[in-house]
């Protein structure tokens, strides 16, 4: 039978006053680390000893215990409370908590001294967290945690955030299937369920990194940097009653607004205050939207403001606030550090100068009468304001006159449209003006049925978007290779003189704008688009006030110069807008002539060389993957990317597909068969057959293929042979 083994004596504790106590040259601590002394001072006046020191009995030269003890375990605190005395908050001979260890025992002073400090265990980060935020209920404020345990209010702040983080993911974090950057990331959000939502797709997702994260946290919320957002203001925002999300770990730009709602309708309060104080300069209307769309403008005729140079009194006040500016600058000059107030007046007095420089432009309360502004936001969240624009069916009679047939063949917009509301009537002397408020037009989402599993035929509104879209890049393309348009225009002038009633070609001759009643949204701010109102600026800048002087103008231009703005001229009538067709012939347009408008448009793209995917162009949530099925979503991962990248995400649901489809085609390079411009395939004559001509085959997109050969039924199946073709 074994032997037990003997039962444990514990080496007995005392107290011993502190002037008994000497350091032993024993502990093995020589670095300085952590903690310092003097904050470990200061934390036992206030505090207490929490640990005891470890002493052992201090011999003579000849081995003989004195009344001196010596501590080899615990010289940090020996030495704090040494700091105390000096300080005269204890008494040198203050009894001191002390474990004795005998002079003989067999384990050394070395040895408990390095097990003192090797053993400890810090605490677990989740456990700081926690601990900080026991602290917060119990009363505590953060200062003053962070002032007990010489840290600063914003590391606090970070703690109290972390231990905020669903319970749920603090047990993956805990059991070390999460990293601290993980787990930071999820404090972005305060919604658990939702944070519990995304650390499940992570488990199928090949990104698990923070900013993926971060960004499933916030993609419903607002950047602080949007337009909507600076243009109100995050206090306003806030006073409102909104929320803001702030990143307390990485620079989140300002943070996220959460309440989306809300933010649209404070901008639209504000900016139809902006309207309505426009509108008291006697405007006949003034059309107020958040984002105006792209050729809000379009059939519209601008009227010119007359320019008054500053008055005698104004240059006064420019002289005076030029001498104030220098004043101040001439102060501060050999300052290291502005004044933010005194910064802020000298940007003022630049922006008062830079205004009455300018003087005063004014219009005829006779033209204003007929006329009215556009309102809307900037990038940068300013104010944008269009004044002197006159819709056609407002312009005086006497000038209608002149032109009927042309003005009914402008593509305008019309009093059905929701940026412009006014009577058609005659208007009285004194009038009120017409305050339209629109926004982005609402883009419905397609209906999703998840028990089939069929690739269903693509929208006929998200294929007169994505047309709409890849005529702006062909009109730019267009724009630039004046041989192009010329043959362009030449080849439809051909078509119509020689092949009556033949017009299989996508340019308008006629110069009417082509316009897009469907359009998603952001597509003026294209760089397609971009291009084209920068280029109509510069002719603009170059061109007469005057219709009458423009003869004498274009003829002053060279030969290059006339073929530029031809080209640019003749870029607005190109059009490869798919159309959905009525069941029922209505005069303007067949199947037959919307697929002859696509493949000649398919032509013109090879000639100018389009290219979608360097015109901007990628597949995102806004314009694709969330208006399509999910089986279209992964059909579209499975040609470009292969079917194993797709089997990635076929769990998810469609939000989240949609999401992750944006991630994983962000450098695909790939376009939707509406985008898309057909390869033309050349045959060379075999020897053999010495007469075969060669052969040019412009196959048309499979979303037009056999149209005409279908007859829908269905009123809600507009131009079926699309839908059902795309497949």
């Amino acid at each position: 039978m074994a032997k037990a083994l003997p039962k444990l004596i514990l080496s007995p504790s005392r107290d011993i006053p502190f002037d008994k106590l000497i350091l032993s040259q024993s502990n093995v601590r020589r670095v300085k680390a952590g903690v310092s002394t003097d904050d470990l001072a200061d934390d036992i006046a206030r505090r207490g000893l929490l640990h005891g020191l470890n002493v052992r009995p201090h011999v003579d030269a000849n081995g003989d215990e004195t009344d001196l003890f010596e501590v080899p375990a615990g010289g940090r605190r020996y030495r704090a409370l040494e700091i105390l005395v000096k300080r005269k908050r204890m008494a040198k001979t203050a009894l001191v908590p002390c474990v004795v260890k005998s002079v003989d025992d067999e384990v050394s002073a070395e040895e408990d001294s390095l097990a003192e400090n090797t053993f400890r265990e810090p605490l677990h980060p989740l456990d700081e967290f926690r601990g900080m935020q026991r602290l917060v209920e119990k009363g505590d404020s953060e200062e003053a945690i962070a002032a007990h345990f010489r840290v600063t209010p914003a590391v606090v702040r970070q703690r109290l955030k972390l231990a905020a983080v669903s319970p749920t993911l603090h047990e993956v974090y805990a059991e070390g299937a999460m990293t601290l950057d993980q787990l930071m990331a999820f404090s972005v959000s305060n919604d658990h369920a939702r944070q519990e939502q995304v650390w499940e797709i992570l488990a199928h997702s090949l990104n698990k990194s923070p900013a993926f994260i971060r960004a499933r946290l916030t993609e419903s919320t607002v950047p602080a940097a949007d337009r909507r957002a600076q243009f109100v203001g995050i206090d306003a925002y806030v006073e409102a009653g909104g929320c803001v999300l702030r990143d307390l770990f990485e620079d989140d730009d300002g943070g996220w607004l959460q309440d989306a709602g809300l933010l649209d309708r404070l901008a639209t309060e504000k900016l139809k205050a902006e309207g309505e104080r426009i509108a008291r300069e006697g405007w006949k209307w003034v059309a107020v939207a958040i984002d105006l769309p792209y050729g809000f403008e379009d059939g519209l005729r601008e009227i010119e403001p007359t320019h008054t140079p500053p008055t005698e009194a104004e240059l006064a006040e420019i002289a005076k606030l030029q001498a104030e500016a220098e004043a101040l600058e001439a102060e501060w000059s050999s300052a290291d550090d502005i004044p933010d107030a005194v910064d802020q007046r000298i940007t003022e007095i630049d922006e008062d100068i830079a205004e009455l420089n300018g003087g005063r432009w004014t219009y005829d309360p006779q033209e204003m009468a007929i006329a009215g502004v556009f309102v809307g936001l900037d990038d940068d969240g300013t104010v944008f304001v269009e004044r002197g624009w006159v819709r056609p069916e407002d312009e005086p009679v006497a000038a209608v006159e002149e032109d009927v047939e042309a003005d009914a063949e402008v593509d305008g917009q019309g009093a059905d449209d929701p940026h412009f509301i006014g009577p058609r009537q005659p208007q009285p002397e004194v009038q009120r003006a017409v305050i339209a408020i629109g926004g982005s037009a609402a883009v419905p989402t397609t209906e999703e049925d998840d028990e089939e599993d069929v690739i269903k035929p693509l929208p006929d509104r998200l294929v007169s978007e994505l047309t709409a879209e890849r005529t702006i890049a062909l009109q730019d393309a267009f724009a630039q290779n004046p041989s192009v348009a010329f043959a362009t225009v030449l080849h439809a002038l051909v078509l119509s003189i020689f092949y009556y009633g033949r017009t299989e070609s996508c340019l308008s001759l006629s110069l009417s704008r082509v316009s897009f009643p469907f359009q998603a949204s952001g597509l003026k701010d294209t760089p397609a688009a971009k291009s084209i109102a920068e280029r109509s600026a510069r002719w603009k800048e170059r061109l007469p006030q005057s219709d009458k002087d423009l003869w004498d103008t274009l003829q002053q231009l060279d030969g290059n110069e006339q073929a530029a703005l031809f080209a640019h001229c003749a870029a607005y009538g190109v059009s490869a807008v798919w159309e959905a067709v009525p069941k029922y012939d209505n005069g303007r347009i067949s199947a037959h002539g919307v697929s002859r408008r696509i493949e000649h448009s398919h032509i013109l793209a090879r000639a100018v060389g389009l290219d979608m995917i360097g015109a901007g162009w990628k597949a995102t949530v806004d314009n694709y993957f969330g208006k399509v099925t999910k089986p279209r979503i992964l059909a579209a991962i499975a040609e470009a990317k292969g079917e194993q990248t797709a089997g990635l995400i076929d769990h998810l649901k469609k939000p989240d597909m949609a999401r992750e489809a944006e991630r994983l085609m962000a450098d695909a390079h790939w376009l939707p068969e509406p985008l898309r411009t057909p390869i033309v395939e050349v045959f060379e004559p075999s020897a053999a057959e010495p007469d075969t001509p060669v052969a040019e085959t412009d196959a048309l997109p499979a979303f037009l293929e056999e149209e005409e050969a279908l007859e829908p039924t269905d009123p809600d199946e507009v131009a079926a042979g699309h839908a059902i073709a795309a497949e």
